[in-house]
């Protein structure tokens, strides 16, 4: 039974911010082990690679076997039957179409004193691809993660996916495939992320490491920034929906679902402006947790962080939307595009009735990697620009470092960087001369 919350109650504020606070995280106590296998694998390299996967995913590998041939990718993606096929590459071609569309462009332009001044974009040269294997094994993640980055023109991505007892899932070698990827490990878990970071004699380092999983990547990613790049920190799946009374319950209580089967921890909340029809959907997602097939999973998400809320009008629905900053927003309302334009935290917005989320986890265009646990306040969903970085321009002519170089001298004395001004000092000082 999920909590029933009315900002009428008198309390509504302490027990909304507990919903709020809820601890989700799967979060043991990994930090130092994950510290003593990044340690391994910079020490030791393919051999703790190795001896860790086979402690772990009970896989016995050799330098030789980490990669898949080309001919094991070849078998693989003759597995997949034409049906699954298509509706991977149909998936590939709008993801692929959405983030060209994000390509910035270089810029270059002449200010009043003749500075020449702009910016460049460029790729980064080398990125790894993080794929959760076993039972959380997502085509649509390799997708989301290397379409991105192809699109960005990164010179050379590489995958590492889990395959715990030795078990594949071709379709993700295939979406690896329809993606333009070839480079792919069989290895997962803190030692995969290390290997990644830092190299071995077979995995060549990346610059940046996309893509999510459990809480030992998670930890290892944290603990390789700096010496790489990293999209984010990803938490538990959740969404949010707004919907008013002109919703059939059944709908709502799928899209609820939808989250609450990805594991135990996802939250799935309602907000709504008319109660029984909170009701109502509560009762459906009974209905539907009887025979769904993942129920426990998705029974145990929805009792223990799942909430329905119910607000006075929709201003107040988007303002507690807006302290929530939900991974996924879904706008089941008359007035939905209005009230997509006045949200401003939310990782992904799906607006109307007809747009459930699940059609943005596979096909839809946008990314479905989008940032969780409210810090959708600061940060935005995996893109092109995470593939990509701008480096700055400046051109100066005499004339124009005549005109602003005695400020930046001015300004370099005020902050004892003698060196500084003298460097400046010294251009201008030849310009007098002449």
């Amino acid at each position: 039974m999920p909590q029933f919350l009315s900002t009428t109650d008198a309390d509504f504020e302490d027990c909304f911010k507990a919903v709020l606070g809820a601890k989700r995280e799967d979060s043991p106590d990994v930090d130092a082990v994950v510290a003593d296998i990044i340690a391994d694998v910079r020490t030791r390299g393919d051999a703790a690679v190795i001896a860790l996967t086979s402690k772990f995913d009970r896989l016995d590998l050799t330098p030789e076997t980490l990669r898949f041939s080309p001919a094991e990718i070849d078998a693989e993606c003759a597995k997949v039957g034409d049906a699954d096929r298509a509706a991977l590459e149909l998936a590939a071609a709008r993801i692929r179409a959405y983030h060209a569309c994000q390509m910035p462009e270089d810029q270059s332009w002449t200010d009043e004193v003749g500075a020449t001044l702009g910016w460049r974009w460029t790729p980064v040269s080398a990125a790894g691809l993080y794929v959760p294997g076993g039972v959380a094994s997502y085509p649509s993640s390799v997708l989301m993660n290397a379409i991105p980055a192809m699109v960005a023109g990164v010179g050379r991505l590489a995958i590492v996916v889990p395959t715990p007892d030795g078990v594949t899932n071709p379709l993700v070698i295939l979406a690896a495939r329809i993606a333009g990827v070839d480079e792919i490990y069989r290895i997962g878990g803190a030692q995969a992320v290390a290997a990644l970071a830092y190299g071995t004699e077979t995995i060549p380092p990346v610059d940046k490491i996309t893509g999510p999983g459990n809480a030992f990547v998670a930890a290892a990613k944290r603990r390789v920034f700096g010496k790489v790049g990293i999209d984010m920190i990803a938490g538990p799946s959740e969404i949010l929906v707004i919907a008013d009374r002109d919703n059939d319950p059944d709908w709502i209580a799928l899209d609820l679902l939808s989250q609450a089967e990805h594991d135990e921890s996802a939250q799935s909340l309602l907000i709504t402006d008319d109660a029984a029809f909170g009701c109502a959907v509560a009762a459906a997602v009974d209905k539907r947790l009887e025979t769904l097939e993942r129920r426990a999973i998705a029974g145990k998400s929805w009792a223990d962080f799942g909430a329905i809320i119910t607000v006075r009008d929709m201003a107040e629905a988007v303002a507690l939307s807006d302290r929530i900053a939900p991974e996924h927003l879904e706008l089941c309302t008359t007035d939905a595009d209005d009230l997509a334009q006045r949200v401003t935290h939310a990782g992904a917005i799906f607006i109307g009735g007809w747009t459930p989320e699940a059609i943005g986890d596979y096909i839809g265009g946008p990314n479905h990697v989008l940032p969780t646990a409210r810090s959708a306040r600061f940060s935005s969903g995996l893109s092109v620009m995470d593939f990509i970085k701008r480096t700055t321009l400046s051109r100066m002519t005499p004339e124009a470092l005549a005109a602003i170089g005695p400020s930046a001298e001015r300004l370099a004395q005020s902050e004892s960087l003698e060196a500084h001004g003298l460097s400046v000092r010294a251009r201008l000082d030849r310009l007098n001369k002449t």
